[in-house]
């Protein structure tokens, strides 16, 4: 899906399906280097403006927004905002959700506690803050003193970082080098994440595709050079280019990760009643498929009642209970 195609498909918020969220991410590509933080943020905002007219829930930004790539010279000391009293790319960012009515990722470094942080704060459609995400895994240097932030270091996040209620669902974030690890990524799912907001510098392309994959949740990517929105299944929904460093794409959170066996001895009854108001999609190499229902007033769940069909999800944790129960 490219980004003339999504130009060509605008979705007013009164006609979208009941769980059909829209993402935004923005690329830092283009933007860097610059001299100044007032410069950067000042683009930013700029290229911000390209999605407004797709009236997204959400819009991630790229990790240290404003200081990645910036000549400036500036200590840890000066630019990390403290956590509970809101700073100036915090409130900036504020005032573009308050007027554009959406969620906003804000990756700044922070302080709390006499400590630093590699931070993305997520705040919601007033401006205020849900809460504050520490990146689990910091490189090497950010956590040596002096190393990498002049004046200082950032301490790393808990493992089990925890996700955070929205008004159209839950979401999890991670930033940058946590892409290597796979602990908070699995964290997030076991709590519940439907999508996961990603800042980060580099791209991590095939690796972000396997995260969404295997824990089944949407993922929405702002690097320094690209962005893109990933699908449960691995498969990139859109992603930017040459002729416009940001996305916008729709994800629908109704829809479920079925195991094709034996769930697939329904499908056929399935699609003969629900017809165009159900998407199935099989990945026949890999054995599983996804239900996903089109209509406003048909819930996936309810069809797997119906027909007494399990999710992967609680078909894996079946088959373990069953392994554990016989193992020797």
């Amino acid at each position: 899906m490219n980004d003339q195609f999504l130009m060509n498909r605008i979705v007013k918020k009164e006609n979208r399906l009941p769980r059909e969220v829209w993402v935004a991410g923005i690329s830092l590509k283009g933007l860097w280097p610059v001299e100044t933080i007032e410069k950067r943020m000042k683009d930013v905002l700029e290229r911000m403006e390209s999605v407004y007219v797709f009236e997204p829930d959400i819009i991630c930004l790229p990790e240290t927004i404003n200081i990645s790539w910036v000549n400036e010279p500036h200590t840890l000391h000066a630019v990390a905002e403290d956590e509970t009293i809101p700073g100036p790319v915090t409130n900036m960012l504020a005032d573009v959700a308050r007027k554009q009515n959406c969620y906003i990722t804000c990756p700044i470094l922070t302080k709390k506690g006499g400590r630093f942080y590699n931070s993305s704060i997520l705040l919601d459609r007033q401006g205020n803050s849900v809460g504050v995400y520490h990146k689990v895994h910091p490189t090497g240097t950010e956590i040596v003193p002096g190393a990498y932030y002049k004046g200082g270091a950032v301490t790393p996040g808990p493992v089990n970082p925890g996700v955070f209620k929205t008004d159209f669902g839950t979401v999890g974030m991670q930033i940058c080098f946590d892409a290597e690890y796979t602990d908070s990524w699995h964290s997030l799912k076991k709590d519940g994440a439907e999508i996961v907001c990603f800042p980060s510098q580099g791209p991590f392309l095939n690796t972000l595709s396997n995260h969404a994959w295997v824990n089944h949740y949407y993922i929405v990517a702002s690097t320094g050079e690209d962005s893109q929105v990933i699908d449960m299944t691995g498969d990139v929904i859109a992603s930017d280019g040459e002729f416009a460093r940001w996305v916008c794409a729709p994800v629908n959170l109704e829809k479920e990760f079925l195991h094709v066996w034996p769930n697939v001895k329904k499908f056929d009854s399935i699609q003969k009643k629900y017809g165009k108001k159900i998407n199935f999609k099989i990945y026949h190499p890999e054995n599983w498929a996804t239900l996903e229902s089109l209509d406003p007033y048909i819930k996936v769940n309810d069809i797997l009642k119906e027909y007494e069909m399990l999710t992967y999800d609680e078909q894996i944790k079946e088959a373990t209970e069953i392994q554990n129960k016989y193992r020797l």
